[in-house]
C-alpha cells in the first residue's frame, strides 16, 4: 500500500503564476501556502507581482532518493494553495506537487467576482507512480487507417490544440478540455514521470508520450470512431492528464526542446503508438518501462539509447512536417546582437503586442536590427517566462514568444 512520506529533510520550490481569462497576469494577488493534510496552518504567504508570478517559494520535500527508484513511500511533498485577487473569484488548489530540488510551476486562472458564485476547488490527484490507475490496456503500435480514406491528415501535424476527454471514452458525462498541445505534454509528463530523473530519462519518455499523442491526432483515432475529442485522460486507453495539476521546470523544458519531435519506423508514415508502463508494479515487455529508464538514464545511457533498448534499433526520432499555430517557424539560428532582417523584426513586432498584456516588456521600434533595446525586451521577456535571461532568442525563446503572442492576439481579436 503506498505510504505517506513524514520525512521532509529537504526542499523543493514552487513559482504561482495568477492571469485572468483574457490572458492578463493579475497583480497583487494572495498566495497561502498550507500542507495539504492541514490547510488551515499556512506555512507562507506572497503575492503576484506585476507579471502575475511570485517568487519562487522554498518549501519542504522528501529526500530526492524516494523518486530515483521504485518506493511504496510518497517521494513528493502536497501543498494546499489558496488564491485570492480584488475582483476575482477565490481558487483553491489542493494537492500541488513539490519534488526535492524541483521548481514546481503552479499557472492557475482566475474567473472575475460574480453574484452568488461558489469559491472554484481544484483536487489534484496522486501522481501515476505513487497512486493505483488502470493499466493500458494493449493496442497495436501502427494503427489501422480507415478503408473509406476518411482520415485527415496526409502529413504529421503538430496540432495548435489537443481536445482532452477528462474521462474514458464512452464517459459522456466527462468534460472535454482544449489544451495547448505542449501544455498537454507538460501536463501528461508531470502526471507520468518524476522531474528528478536524468535528462536523457525525461527526454526518452517525452518522446514517447509525444508519439502517442501524435499517433492518436494523424490517424483522428477518436474522431473516427464519432467521438468529438482528441484523446483521453484514462490511463486505461491512453495517457494520464490532470486538469490544473503542477508542472515541474525541467520537465516544460525540455518538452519545449523536443515538441516537434515523435518516435517512427522505416516506411511507417504514422507516428507510432508508443506505449509505456511504470515497469515495477507493470510489466510490459516490448514497451517502455519507465522506472527502468530511470536507471538506464542513471547509467548514462542517451535519450535514443533509451528508446532502441526498450522499442528496438529500427525506432528513430522523427520530425514533424508541420506546425500549427505559430506564425512562423524557428529560422534555424539564435538570434541575437547584429541579427538584421525579417525574422527579428518579426520578433519586435510579436514582443511589442505582447507588451500590451505585460507592460515590464518595453515597447521596441520595429526596424529589423537587434540591437541593444531589443536584447534587453528579450532579456525581460525571459524573466517573465522563466527562461535563461541570455538575451538571445534561441529556438525555445522563439517559440515561447509565438506561444504568448498567439494566445494575446487571439484574446484581444475576440474581444
Amino acid at each position: 500500500m503506498p505510504t505517506a512520506n513524514t520525512d521532509f529533510s529537504d526542499r523543493g520550490a514552487l513559482q504561482v503564476r495568477a492571469l485572468s481569462e483574457q490572458n492578463v497576469p493579475i497583480s497583487d494577488a494572495e498566495v497561502a501556502i498550507s500542507f495539504t493534510g492541514d490547510p488551515t496552518g499556512t506555512l507562507e504567504e506572497v503575492r503576484t507581482d506585476g507579471n502575475g508570478q511570485t517568487e519562487p517559494v522554498s518549501l519542504a520535500a522528501p529526500p530526492v532518493e524516494y523518486s530515483l527508484e521504485p518506493s511504496e513511500v510518497q517521494p513528493y511533498a502536497e501543498y494546499t494553495l489558496r488564491i485570492t485577487a480584488p475582483g476575482f473569484e477565490p481558487l483553491t488548489i489542493s494537492g500541488a506537487e513539490v519534488l526535492s530540488g524541483q521548481l514546481s510551476l503552479q499557472n492557475v486562472t482566475l474567473r472575475p467576482q460574480m453574484p452568488d458564485e461558489q469559491p472554484d476547488t481544484i483536487v489534484i490527484p496522486e501522481h501515476t507512480l505513487y497512486g493505483y490507475y488502470p493499466p493500458k490496456i494493449a493496442e497495436t503500435e501502427v494503427q489501422p487507417v480507415n478503408a473509406s480514406g476518411e482520415i485527415v491528415l496526409d502529413q504529421v501535424v503538430v496540432p495548435e490544440y489537443i481536445v482532452v476527454h477528462d474521462g474514458t471514452p464512452g464517459d459522456s458525462s466527462a468534460r472535454d478540455y482544449y489544451v495547448q498541445y505542449k501544455d498537454y505534454i507538460k501536463n501528461v509528463a508531470s502526471s507520468e514521470i518524476y522531474s528528478t530523473w536524468p535528462y536523457a530519462t525525461l527526454a526518452a519518455n517525452i518522446l514517447a508520450i509525444q508519439s502517442f499523442t501524435l499517433n492518436r491526432v494523424y490517424t483522428e483515432f477518436y474522431r473516427n470512431r464519432g467521438y468529438s475529442f482528441t484523446i483521453t485522460s484514462s490511463t486505461a486507453y491512453d495517457q494520464k492528464w490532470v486538469y490544473g495539476r503542477t508542472i515541474f521546470e525541467s520537465i516544460s523544458e525540455v518538452v519545449d526542446d523536443l515538441f516537434e519531435n515523435y518516435l517512427s519506423r522505416p516506411n511507417v508514415k504514422q507516428p507510432i503508438l508508443t506505449q509505456y508502463c511504470d515497469g515495477s508494479r507493470v510489466t510490459c515487455p516490448q514497451w517502455l518501462s519507465q522506472w527502468g529508464s530511470a536507471a538506464l538514464g542513471e547509467q548514462g545511457y542517451t535519450a535514443s539509447e533509451i528508446i532502441h533498448y526498450y522499442y528496438g534499433d529500427d525506432m528513430y526520432i522523427n520530425t514533424a512536417e508541420l506546425v500549427t499555430g505559430i506564425p512562423a517557424s524557428y529560422p534555424g539560428y539564435p538570434l541575437s546582437i547584429g541579427s538584421v532582417g525579417a525574422d527579428v523584426l518579426k520578433i519586435q513586432e510579436q514582443l511589442n503586442a505582447i507588451s500590451n498584456n505585460y507592460p515590464l516588456i518595453p515597447k521596441l521600434v520595429p526596424d529589423g536590427i537587434f540591437g541593444e533595446a531589443t536584447q534587453n525586451a528579450v532579456r525581460v521577456f525571459q524573466s517573465v517566462f522563466g527562461l535563461t535571461q541570455d538575451g538571445i532568442v534561441g529556438s525555445r525563446t522563439w517559440y515561447r514568444i509565438s506561444d504568448i503572442y498567439v494566445a494575446v492576439t487571439r484574446i484581444a481579436e475576440g474581444s
